[in-house]
């Protein structure tokens, strides 16, 4: 085995604290985890994990390597970087994050063309609706909606992305319809709720005639799937808040219908995350340009379909 993979495999068992979290990040089996970590303590002669049958935790010498080891990955990906910007043909994996709504409707889609363009570079995405570290799961870009808590990465802006209130015909017929924020509170209305672990999507930013203010919105069902408060709104079951692009076809079809005209949300900022070494690798900036032009048109194209609601 390589001392490169030993150093890599390393980082990546400290970033996540576990040698089968490391094993699955890194493709490898557990086996060749604990082996590659092994080899390395074997050259240096020391121990750089303290391990029990429930613990893994990094010694001392562990806590002293790291810092090197990760300047070690980070000079080799700047030399490779540079030497795939002499060539037309950047090469590697990718690893991508995005938010389960936008991964599934806008990123998917750009994967397979932007693939076909450069056959030798793969993409790694990964969804979900959690907030994600850069950093310690190891990606390369992650897009997202609203506002960034980590001011220490790069972030370019795709566009700012309309959102709407909406519900089932038939649930405005059994609960009436909400003409603004203030008939969403107190529990005059269920509201679906995109909740985990540091969210705030309960909160509802909402445009009054006094400006933005949140609404602190309630109701029985919550989920941390943007799509399945999507069905549950289809369903009848509440009102959703939700990116014009997500739910285009059923505003269009009639499936959903605005709600609160009167206090529309504020529009939500698409955009993606990286830090200033990733985008020094020229595959990270492609796949950035690609994805980025593709988006806006496409966020063009479904908020098109959708004029503003009115009162």
């Amino acid at each position: 085995m390589s001392y490169l993979d030993n150093i890599r495999t390393f980082v990546r068992v400290y970033d996540l604290g576990s040698m089968s979290a490391a094993g699955r990040d890194l493709r490898i089996s557990p086996a060749v985890t604990s082996a590659r970590i092994s080899q390395l303590e074997a050259h240096l002669g020391v121990r750089l994990f303290q391990r029990t049958t429930r613990n893994l935790t990094p010694t001392e010498q562990g806590r002293a390597f790291y810092d090197g080891a990760c300047a070690v990955l980070d000079t080799v990906e700047q030399a490779e970087a540079e030497v795939m910007n002499l060539t037309d043909s950047p090469r590697g994996t990718l690893f991508v994050a995005a938010p389960l709504g936008v991964g599934r409707r806008l990123i998917a889609p750009v994967v397979p063309d932007f693939l076909a363009d450069y056959p030798e570079i793969g993409i790694r995405l990964r969804l979900s609706d959690r907030k994600v570290d850069l950093t310690t799961e190891g990606l390369d870009l992650a897009f997202f909606l609203g506002q960034p808590s980590d001011s220490t990465l790069r972030i370019r802006k795709i566009a700012d992305c309309r959102r709407v209130l909406c519900a089932a015909p038939a649930y405005i017929a059994a609960r009436g319809m909400p003409h603004s924020g203030a008939d969403l509170v107190g529990g005059q209305h269920d509201c679906l709720n995109l909740r985990y672990p540091g969210a705030t999507e309960f909160q509802w930013m909402l445009q009054t005639p006094d400006g933005p203010q949140r609404f602190a919105v309630s109701g029985r069902y919550e989920c941390d799937d943007g799509d399945v408060l999507t069905g549950w709104a289809l369903s009848g079951q509440g009102i959703v808040l939700k990116p014009v692009f997500e739910v285009a076809e059923h505003l269009v079809s009639g499936a959903l219908v605005p709600v609160a005209a009167q206090t529309p949300p504020v529009p939500v900022q698409m955009a993606c995350l990286y830090t200033h070494r990733r985008h020094q690798d020229p595959k990270t900036r492609l796949f950035m340009d690609f994805a980025t032009r593709r988006l806006a048109r496409t966020l063009r194209a479904a908020e098109a379909q959708v004029p503003p609601p009115s009162e």
